[in-house]
């Protein structure tokens, strides 16, 4: 018997933003009937000039809210999900950091994309740029255009 393809380890990095959102649903729709896996993370950033066990309350609570929602829209897919909430100077290494513990197979991502200035300039902020860059496997990103229509955007590492 032939085994459906598909991927089995999926890592959502998830914001306040409803490309975030849209990530997440794009991730279930894959993980869907598939048994796979979804790590969905929420980064609470630690300025530099804090240590990194800081107390970061409100930031934490808001980590926490993402991740419930992330939780959500899994669970009307019927799709199980761990939570992961990461402490770090910056999310994209926190994000590509776990990507390479957990093994995953594809990072799903949801960014806005920035109207660019000139020829050259990057498209996504600086996060998903980094992660596009550095990520051990797959990414899909899930965009929206400054007043475009909503868009998928895939890299292969």
């Amino acid at each position: 018997m032939a085994r459906a393809l598909g991927y089995r380890k999926i890592l959502v990095p998830i914001g306040d933003n409803a490309e975030s959102e849209k990530a997440m649903d794009v991730a279930c729709r894959l993980a869907e009937g598939h048994g796979a896996a979804i790590t969905v993370v929420a980064v609470v950033e630690v300025p530099p000039t804090l240590p990194l066990d800081s107390h970061m309350r409100d930031e934490e609570a808001s980590a926490h809210r993402l991740l419930e929602r992330g939780a959500a829209i899994a669970d009307s897919y019927g799709v199980s999900v761990a939570p992961r909430m990461l402490r770090g100077r910056d999310a994209a290494s926190g994000i590509v950091r776990l990507a390479e513990l957990s093994r995953a197979q594809i990072i799903v991502i949801g960014a806005p994309r920035k109207a660019r200035a000139r020829t050259g300039a990057a498209v996504f902020g600086d996060t998903v740029e980094h992660v596009l860059k550095k990520a051990p496997c797959r990414v899909m990103v899930i965009g929206t255009g400054a007043g475009a229509a909503e868009g998928v955007q895939s890299s292969a590492a």
